[in-house]
């Protein structure tokens, strides 16, 4: 495993230190701290300081990432200017997982902040969060929550074991000591949840303070004594609250609650912002720039291509989009399974690179190779790199890879293959049209069970493993199943996928 955390804590350390030793100087400004740089899990903190002194509020988004809500809202205030007080917002706590839309990687990142001992990416970026929570006044965790809170039970999706639509606490109060004062926790929240509701029309959609009660022996949330809040409670005796807006609401609607609820807590804090306006706009890459065998990088714009050589070294540098946070790239078939930013990567095939705005795709260029041409000397790979525009195509082909050979297929034509044969939907061929765009859906194989987009490019399909639901096949046989492709949800393609015994 690679060793990030001794880096990470230097930088951290020396950052708090020129704090204390310049905090007056810190007046109105704003910092960003990268932790892990270069690596799949690169934390990005963002610390606003107002003109006037005041309290701090730290707000953690992503954690878990497939909780679109929470990390959306915490990145709009890394941007903030503030009047009074001082924010720390770590937008995007788990990147990796982000990327993968899913709720963990190696281990569930929030379960990590007490009594866990396993090594891992997940515990170094942990270790940058526990110090934070401890700078901080009180702490705000960001989340999405199955169902619906009620203190009573109403339905199977409205009851007190679920978790939107609420104020999370680890209990109604923090106990004082000799240096502290007791913190009423539920009274902060209910004041914070009055203020929510006002924004909400339809009272099924309230907001309730949920009581989680973690340390009393008859809890129903014995795991929560892990996580990033109970840490914050009972080791940094500061207030922490998770934020849980309901997972089944259009994003938008998730994503305003959340900042209802964090203006809530800087109001309550007397933490003063400017405040700049929401927009959720779609996301768009401009351009990439890419540099070829270590050259002078070009600029490559949104569905360009590039002739390169088979063997050359790629390397994608920045992204240029209408979002400077959450940017990433996918080199299909050639990087990791996370992000292959500044990535030397060896082209043995034609390829596609994605961009991504979290896990949102938002553009692509190709690389293309060259005619082959007789191998001259050493200056052959040094012939002028040539960047052309994507032609319109006849129609969809379909890249796959099948027991790790490149199959092309036609659209709607047959593809067979053996029972046991390992199968990936590597990528489909569209001409004009941003391969991204399209929904690819293997009919009977789920590539993501947390979060099932339809969309299973990517993913090794085992089917000598049970993978492939028999049901879903043509003659309900397990034998001849479909892939369909569509396009702003019509239907544009497919192939068939027929397994031989």
């Amino acid at each position: 495993m690679k060793s990030y955390l001794k880096i990470g804590s230097i930088l951290f350390f020396g950052f708090f230190l020129g704090l204390l030793t310049c905090s007056f100087s810190m007046a109105g400004q704003r910092t960003h701290t990268v932790f892990f740089q270069g690596e799949e899990n690169e934390l990005n903190v963002y610390r606003i300081f107002g003109s006037k002194p005041g309290k701090t509020l730290l707000i953690i988004g992503g954690i878990q990432g497939d909780e679109a809500g929470g990390f959306l809202s915490a990145d709009f205030y890394a941007d903030f200017s503030l009047e009074k007080g001082n924010l720390i917002v770590v937008p995007r706590a788990n990147f990796p997982s982000i990327l993968k839309k899913e709720r963990q990687i190696n281990q569930d990142m929030n379960r990590k902040f007490m009594d866990d001992n396993t090594l891992n990416y997940e515990a170094e970026v942990v270790d940058v969060l526990k110090k934070l929570i401890c700078e901080s006044d009180c702490f705000l965790n960001l989340h999405e929550g199955s169902g619906f809170y009620s203190k009573t039970w109403e339905s199977s999706d409205r009851n007190p074991k679920k978790y939107g639509q609420s104020i999370i606490a680890d209990d109604s109060f923090i106990v004082g000591d000799g240096n502290r004062k007791p913190i009423d926790l539920e009274a902060m929240a209910q004041k914070v949840i009055d203020k929510i509701n006002q924004n909400i029309e339809d009272d099924s959609f309230h907001f309730h303070f949920n009581n989680h009660r973690t340390n009393h022996p008859d809890t129903p949330h014995k795991e929560q004594r892990r996580s990033a809040t109970y840490y914050a409670v009972n080791v940094c005796k500061v207030p922490a609250f998770g934020i849980e807006s309901a997972k089944v609401l259009p994003l938008e609607q998730k994503v305003r609650q959340h900042i209802y609820a964090i203006n809530g807590f800087m109001e309550l804090m007397d933490i003063v912002p400017q405040t700049p306006g929401i927009d959720l706009k779609k996301p768009e890459m401009q351009y990439m720039i890419i540099s070829v065998n270590d050259s002078i990088p070009l600029v490559i714009g949104k569905m360009q291509r590039l002739k390169i050589n088979r063997g050359d070294t790629i390397q994608v540098h920045d992204i240029v989009a209408n979002y400077e946070r959450g940017l990433s790239v996918d080199v299909l078939g050639a990087g990791n399974a996370f992000n292959d930013m500044k990535k030397k990567l060896i082209i043995n095939e034609p390829t596609r690179i994605e961009a991504k705005k979290d896990f949102y795709a938002c553009g692509s260029v190709f690389l293309d190779f060259k005619d082959e041409e007789p191998d001259i000397g050493p200056d052959t790979k040094s012939r002028e790199l040539k960047v052309s525009d994507s032609k319109k195509a006849a129609g969809i082909q379909y890249k796959l890879k099948i027991n790790g050979n490149t199959v092309i297929a036609d659209n709607y034509s047959h593809v067979n293959i053996q029972f046991g044969d390992k199968l990936i939907i590597e990528d489909i061929l569209t001409g004009d049209i941003d391969p991204s765009e399209y929904v690819v859906n293997f009919k009977g194989f789920v590539g993501n069970s947390s979060i099932n987009t339809g969309e299973d490019r990517g993913y090794l399909i085992d089917t000598g493993a049970r993978v492939l639901l028999p049901r879903y096949s043509l003659e309900k046989n397990g034998r001849h199943y479909y892939v369909v492709t569509t396009l702003a949800g019509n239907e544009v393609g497919r192939i068939y996928i027929d397994i031989q015994s």
